[in-house]
């Protein structure tokens, strides 16, 4: 009798201790994601919901809401005077941006790629300028091109080059700071996915007598797909959304000709117009367009079998 009570407490205990694990299983699931949760609701849907009722409504910036207009805000913004040219802009630094970019990194990582003496040295040296800040580094390329304070200035002078004076030297300088500064980070990328690569195929492709070219075409370039879509979205993304280099450099001149779209809504917002609700349509204007552009990409680079 006493083991057979025994039997039966130890049964019971667990089968409490399986129902309270099976209660505690989704509430800690819970408990683990509501940090996130929250961080995601506060800084993410709620200015996001609130900027699709400024789109909406008259809101200028100093006296606040003054009911709802749509769709005159977006009517408005496509009808203001640097609105076309400011995406045109836009869409030519992107494209310019991108190819150089991704070119750029695949080059430097199949050359620190190699085991060579300097391989350690140039890793971190193409790497470094990631580790500066995009407000700063715009403020050192600032003061580089400066005619008068600029440590090229006399030289400058002597030859008549202004990097910033043009709409194409402008356009130019700063792609090359952010080459500069993203080069070594794309390299990276590029490089976790070489080396994603097995060395079997490239073996196999050596013993088919393949050619170094024919193995970068026909193994290398089709493997780094997935890479190539995430620099190509990374890039994008971030070449549609240019504001601080552009901001720090040129303020959208010479003649509003480096005037990006973020710059447009800034301006709208904080200068000029003061108007939050057409600078907000703007704003849900140009998230419109980066989900189209992303979900475009992301078909693009998918694989055929997945098609």
């Amino acid at each position: 009798m006493v083991v057979s009570a025994l039997a039966n407490t130890r049964v019971r205990n667990r089968r409490g201790r399986s129902s309270r694990s099976a209660l505690g299983g989704p509430l800690q699931g819970w408990l683990y994601a509501a940090p996130t949760a929250i961080f995601v609701l506060l800084l993410f849907i709620v200015p996001l919901a609130l900027v699709f009722q400024m789109s909406g409504s008259d809101w200028p910036l100093m006296t606040g809401n003054q009911g709802p207009n749509f769709p005159e805000n977006y009517t408005d913004a496509v009808n203001l005077r640097l609105f076309w040219e400011s995406i045109r802009f836009t869409l030519v630094y992107t494209a310019l941006t991108t190819v150089i970019l991704i070119a750029l990194g695949l080059g430097l990582a199949l050359l620190v790629q190699e085991s060579t003496r300097w391989k350690g040295f140039l890793r971190t040296a193409f790497l470094v300028p990631s580790a500066l800040g995009l407000a700063s580094a715009s403020l050192l390329f600032y003061v580089l091109y400066s005619p008068i304070a600029g440590p090229f200035a006399d030289l400058m002078a002597s030859w008549g080059i202004t990097f910033l004076g043009t709409p194409e030297g402008a356009l130019w300088s700063t792609i090359f700071l952010i080459v500069w500064r993203y080069a070594g980070f794309y390299m990276l990328l590029m490089l976790v996915g070489l080396q994603g690569i097995p060395d079997d195929v490239y073996e196999a492709a050596r013993i088919d007598g393949a050619s170094r070219w024919q193995t970068f075409r026909d193994i290398t370039v089709p493997l780094l797909r997935p890479t190539f879509a995430l620099t190509t979205i990374m890039c994008v993304t971030g070449s549609l959304l240019a504001f601080e280099q552009f901001y720090i450099l040129t303020k959208g001149g010479p003649d509003n000709s480096t005037m990006t779209i973020v710059q447009l809504i800034y301006s709208v917002a904080f200068q000029g117009q003061n108007n939050l609700g057409i600078a907000a349509a703007l704003s849900v204007l140009v998230l419109i367009a980066l989900i189209v552009v992303n979900a475009f990409q992301l078909r693009a680079f998918r694989r055929p079998e997945e098609s």
